[in-house]
Formats: structure tokens, sequence, C-alpha cells
């Protein structure tokens, strides 16, 4: 059932970027560096752009279709949440891994309970008398 408009996976985007990007630094696994941290941040940085070119409410420059940005946000969903198996830090303490499978789940929960057309506003035109 799809009850997320794009315009509140538009909010998601942007929050969702910004907590990857800070999400090392928020869970404490910064110093680490490498995988962990990399994919995060990248992910992060990747959704932030695609917030940016989709067209739907929230998009400033409106270049990519919603149903190619709910494909990505598939794509990214279950590339972050393997990302500890992919990327072998699974066996690192739980507050490494445990973010990208939790996020990259929500990511994927919200992806598929989000409507695939913007709702478009409707403007009345007033003609003089």
């Amino acid at each position: 059932m799809k009850t997320i408009p794009t315009y509140v996976h538009g909010i998601l985007d942007y929050v969702v970027g910004i907590v990857l990007l800070i999400a090392p630094n928020l869970f404490g696994f910064a110093h680490l560096g490498g995988a962990p941290v990399m994919v995060a941040r990248v992910v992060g940085i990747l959704v932030l752009l695609q917030a940016l070119c989709t067209n739907y409410e929230l998009g400033l420059f409106k270049l990519i279709p919603m149903r190619v940005h709910l494909f990505n946000d598939y794509v990214a969903a279950v590339f972050l949440a393997i990302s500890p198996w992919l990327f072998k830090f699974h066996t690192e303490p739980k507050n490494v891994w445990v973010p990208h499978l939790v996020i990259g789940i929500l990511i994927l929960l919200a992806t598929m309970m989000t409507q695939t057309e913007p709702r478009r506003i409707t403007t009345t035109t007033r003609t003089a008398a």
C-alpha cells in the first residue's frame, strides 16, 4: 500500500542523507575510517544529490523521474543493508554495522510505501472582468 506521499518522502530523503553523513560521528565509528565510514557518507551524499535532482515537490532541479528515484532508493537500501557483509565489517562492534543495516531496511520500507507520482497542485487563473 503506497501511503507515503512524495512530499513526505522528500523530507525523509533530506533527513536520511544528513543522518548518513553524520552517522560515523553520531554512532562513534568515525575513527575507524575505511568502508564503514565511506559507505555511510557516500550513500548519504548520493541520497542528498538525488533528492535535489528529483522531479517532486522538494526537488530543486527536477531532472530524475520519481519512479527512477524510487528504483535508486531500492538499490541504495539493499546496498546499505548488506554493506557490513559485503565489505566485511560485520565483525566490528554493533555500533559500527547495525546503523547500516537498520537505515538500509528503513529506506527499503519507506520506498515500498511511497507513492510513485508527485501530487500536482493545480492553480486557477482569473480573468479580468
